[in-house]
């Protein structure tokens, strides 16, 4: 997984650049728990504020939380900016939703290529690396994650490789190539973590669009492993929302996913939500961006 990854960064810069008139495939630089292939322009920051609530049904929802609402599972916020029209770099600090919490989040995202209009460059496609350092108080358990028995055992990092296409004036399309790497793991759980995700966009109006995103991990401790009351204990993160453009750079988001932390770090190791119990929770994304 490590190689096929790096082997797209390798390749991709090469791909000649078309002239003809370009695509945006996607709103925002997100979409619901994933990153989409675009990037910010030159100059522009973005201020980002996400939340994540608590479970709208299921043992910890219902009318005692006013189904979810008066709970917080995650909180981000953050600063992104444009360093070219290609290349952006970000800093938010999250309250983090797994066993590693309260996470400062670096990551950049470089764009090798953005779809055309006269078919030279039929997909847009776009690199990023992350990494996470847990800033919570060290519990004096040994062999829980929260240990930290080395400084190290703080990191956890993500790199990702994303295709997207605008299949047509209302439909776009993106697959997203992930690893996640922890340097402290549970018992029987690997370090290395690879996960593939899709994700669709239907665009309903100009300003207004349905969004679906998933994520497949593949791990053989998550696929089987049972939790105390013998139930699955791990599951794949899944989303559904909607998205407002509201205009002058202000980007609003709405959602139902089962991921409860809102980092790759967190949400993709770390998602032990079922949507059948009804453990899926509403979220939000405000975004404003200004020219500096």
């Amino acid at each position: 997984m490590k190689h096929c990854i790096l082997l797209c960064c390798l390749i991709f810069p090469f791909v000649l650049k078309s002239q003809d008139k370009i695509h945006q495939t996607f709103k925002d630089t997100r979409v619901i728990n994933s990153h989409s292939v675009e990037t910010l322009r030159k100059g522009i920051l973005d201020f980002r504020v996400a939340h994540r609530f608590g479970d709208i049904a299921g043992e910890a929802g219902g009318w005692p939380t006013f189904y979810g609402l008066e709970s917080a599972s995650d909180v981000l916020i953050g600063f992104d900016y444009g360093l070219s029209d290609n290349l952006m770099v970000g800093i938010s600090r999250s309250k983090g939703a797994g066993p590693l919490s309260q996470n400062i989040n670096a990551f950049f995202k470089y764009r090798i290529m953005r779809q055309s209009e006269g078919g030279r460059n039929p997909f847009s496609v776009a690199v990023l690396g992350l990494g996470s350092y847990s800033t919570m108080q060290q519990c004096n358990t040994p062999g829980l994650l929260c240990f930290f028995e080395k400084g190290a055992h703080r990191f956890s990092y993500n790199l990702q490789a994303l295709v997207a296409s605008k299949v047509t004036n209302r439909l776009a399309v993106q697959g997203i190539l992930s690893w996640t790497y922890r340097n402290n793991v549970e018992f029987n759980d690997q370090n290395d973590l690879p996960s593939v995700g899709l994700v669709l966009k239907y665009q309903f109006s100009k300003v207004f669009s349905l969004i679906v995103d998933g994520t497949f991990i593949f791990s053989e401790f998550r696929n089987n492993e049972l939790g105390p009351d013998g139930e699955k204990e791990y599951y794949n993160p899944l989303g559904i929302g909607f998205e407002w453009e509201t205009g002058g750079g202000h980007v609003f988001q709405i959602n139902l996913t089962n991921a409860r932390g809102l980092i790759e770090t967190d949400y993709i190791p770390y998602t032990t939500s079922n949507w059948g119990a009804g453990e899926y929770r509403l979220g939000f994304t405000i975004s404003r961006q200004f020219k500096l």
